[in-house]
């Protein structure tokens, strides 16, 4: 099964596979540049996987989940 991940990451990241797209740097995708790289490092986010994982994002996300569910 081939997944087209153009809309989700820079143009120069559309050939990477799966996991070579999770160890990049958060500037892999699409709309994030080499300076949120260094800002996201702060907060220990060196990868797409960390961001992914990170659990502030989590959790934003499960309220987002409930907020949609509530309308």
């Amino acid at each position: 099964m081939s997944l087209n991940l153009n809309k989700l990451v820079d143009k120069a990241w559309e050939d990477k596979s799966i996991n070579e797209l999770l160890d990049a740097p958060p500037s892999a995708l699409e709309g994030l540049t080499p300076k949120h790289d260094e800002l996201l490092a702060e907060l220990k986010i060196k990868t797409v996987r960390d961001l992914g994982n990170w659990k502030y994002a989590a959790k934003a996300h499960a309220l987002v989940q409930l907020a949609d569910g509530e309308s």
